[in-house]
């Protein structure tokens, strides 16, 4: 065996080794996701509450990224910070069982995100170091589609969980204790396997990001504006009696499985023809509003489909155009800074979906579909800066 192949299969060892671990951390926060919208509801938050609680998770577990991503490249500790990250995570979930009233089920679902922020360059740096090796839309895809595998475990859990509650969502988040542990269990044995893991982003490199990581971010925050969150979605659903409160953890266990699926496709296509993956994904996403909003039950099937196509999309390509052109060294900065970014952008974009919901859905859908197609004319015209920005890199 050649030191490049040798070089790869440790690589793709790596990433299937952070794979079981988003797995479990997955079927952890996922599963809460899935049933958060309705939990809310049931402990009397409105739909405008549902959204704005949602979106301002996002928005700090992408904003709080952009100082967990400078401290990650000073400190380069990328695995006690992924580490304390992710207990964060699985502390806070299971904890919900005990809420009691949405007002601190709201602070535990932030709470969740922020582990997530603090823990997210940190490992996308980790992860883009074995992405060199595989290349980066397969190395990215491949980790998604075991990050959704557990996320559509988890919504599944919850779904039998809730059953066996008596339809209650509350006693259903003890059940997340089980993949909480797995999760600190597999990261464990990652870091005992892979200890030189992150080494290279030591090296000194370029100190300054690149012209077109702003516009490849302004384009990102653009999609994230006028990507709806599912907890909305879900509200819409049962309020419109399309589907009860216990069913909803199906449908998002089908909407991970979709997104897991097609993330791994947009990610080959990604090594292949760039920004046009994510394009494409952006197109279908877009029609998630008009169908979910506007139509009936089985259009709002489709919708949460092509809302999972464009998930997926993003997960395969958008980490990618990243690490194609931003040196190891300047990673955790730029996933950091993008994250912050995208993160505000779609708090921006819930709070005012969420104050539409109650007053026009029309403008809502009309909302979101604008800022999306937007952001895949401009992903269409940065197509060929990026190429050659990762050529001279």
């Amino acid at each position: 065996m050649t030191a490049a192949e040798q070089k790869r299969r440790t690589a793709l060892g790596f990433i299937v080794c952070l794979g079981i671990v988003s797995l479990f951390a997955d079927m952890t926060y996922e599963g809460a996701h899935s049933s958060i919208g309705p939990y809310l509801k049931e402990l009397g938050a409105s739909a405008a509450a549902v959204s704005i609680i949602a979106g301002m998770g996002e928005m700090l577990g992408a904003s709080l990224r952009f100082f967990s991503g400078r401290l990650a490249s000073k400190t380069h500790a990328y695995w006690t910070i992924t580490l304390f990250g992710y207990a964060m995570n699985v502390i806070a979930v299971p904890a919900l069982a005990f809420a009691g009233r949405w007002e601190i089920a709201a602070a535990l679902v932030i709470a969740e995100r922020t582990g997530k922020a603090l823990r997210g360059p940190a490992r996308d740096v980790l992860l883009s170091e074995a992405t060199e090796q595989v290349g980066h839309g397969f190395g990215f895809g491949l980790h998604s589609i075991m990050d959704q595998t557990g996320a559509v475990v988890g919504p599944l859990l919850m779904m039998l969980a809730v059953a066996r509650s008596g339809e209650h969502f509350g006693p259903a988040f003890l059940w997340l204790v089980f993949p909480a542990v797995g999760t600190l269990t597999a990261l464990t044995v990652a870091r005992i396997l892979h200890p030189t893991q992150g080494a290279s982003a030591r090296n000194p490199g370029s100190q300054t990001l690149p012209k077109i990581f702003w516009p490849y971010v302004a384009a990102a925050g653009l999609l994230a504006f006028g990507y709806t969150d599912f907890p909305l979605l879900a509200v819409h659903f049962v309020n419109r009696g399309f589907f009860q409160g216990q069913y909803i953890p199906l449908l998002y266990a089908g909407a991970m499985a979709v997104e897991g699926a097609t993330a791994f496709l947009f990610g080959k296509m990604f090594d292949k023809v760039g920004l046009t993956a994510l394009v494409i994904g952006t197109l279908i996403s877009l029609l998630s509003l008009p169908l979910g909003y506007l139509g009936g039950p089985n259009a709002a099937i489709a919708s949460i489909g092509c809302w999972a196509v464009g998930m997926g999309a993003q997960d395969a390509s958008l980490r990618s155009g990243i690490a194609q052109v931003v040196s190891m060294n300047k990673r955790g900065n730029a996933f950091g800074a993008f994250n912050g970014v995208f993160g505000v952008m779609w708090f921006l974009g819930s709070v005012a979906m969420g104050l539409l919901y109650a007053h026009s859905l029309y403008a809502l859908v009309a909302l979101g579909a604008a800022a999306q197609l937007a952001a895949a004319i401009m992903f269409l015209f940065l197509r060929a800066p990026l190429q050659r920005a990762a050529a001279e890199r």
